[in-house]
């Protein structure tokens, strides 16, 4: 009996394999010729509109310093709102100017938005050795703020104007002068 029993089992094993894995559709009860109805087409399911930066923004998170940062708390002077990351190589490049630009002119200020998947003592210890005048937040790139528009490229900035109006946004590394050029040519 012991002999037999894998043979069956085996035997079974075949005839399931053979069976069909669905049973056959039934034959169409249209008329021989005509092609069948189409079904409706699946409803496509809504995709949320790409996020753009509010024509007023806001912003209010905590900075790496402990301290709060409240975009409209800035009203009446320039805001250049900086979104970088510790990794881009251009981001670091442009720090040091936006840092002057923001140590020397009264009516123009910095705030740098870290874009990245990043602790904040791993910020302290970058900060320690690339030092800034202006705060920095670090923002999480999976939730970012919802004022400003999700970044395609970094280091991205956002110029806002004295009334908290998005002025202006460069895509890519931006200078002092090119900041001051743009806020000449709004005036």
């Amino acid at each position: 009996m012991t002999c037999k029993t894998p043979l069956l089992l085996a035997a079974l094993l075949a005839l399931a394999a053979c069976k069909p894995a669905q049973e056959p559709t039934p034959a169409s009860s249209q008329p021989p010729g005509q092609a069948p109805t189409p079904a409706a087409p699946a409803p496509v399911e809504d995709t949320p509109a790409e996020r753009v930066t509010a024509e007023f923004p806001t912003l209010k998170m905590k900075a790496v310093d402990g301290s709060d940062y409240d975009l409209a708390a800035h009203r009446g002077k320039w805001v250049v709102v900086n979104f970088w990351a510790t990794w881009c190589a251009p981001c670091r490049k442009e720090m040091p100017e936006l840092s002057a630009l923001h140590a020397m002119r009264s009516n123009i200020e910095v705030v740098g938005l870290a874009y990245e998947d990043i602790e904040i003592p791993e910020m302290q210890a970058f900060l320690t050795k690339h030092p800034v005048t202006y705060p920095i937040v670090v923002v999480d790139p999976f939730d970012p703020p919802a004022d400003f528009a999700t970044p395609r490229g970094l280091p991205l900035t956002h110029l806002i104007d004295p009334q908290g109006k998005l002025a202006h946004s460069f895509l890519g590394p931006v200078t002092a002068a090119d900041i001051e050029k743009q806020i000449a040519a709004a005036k």
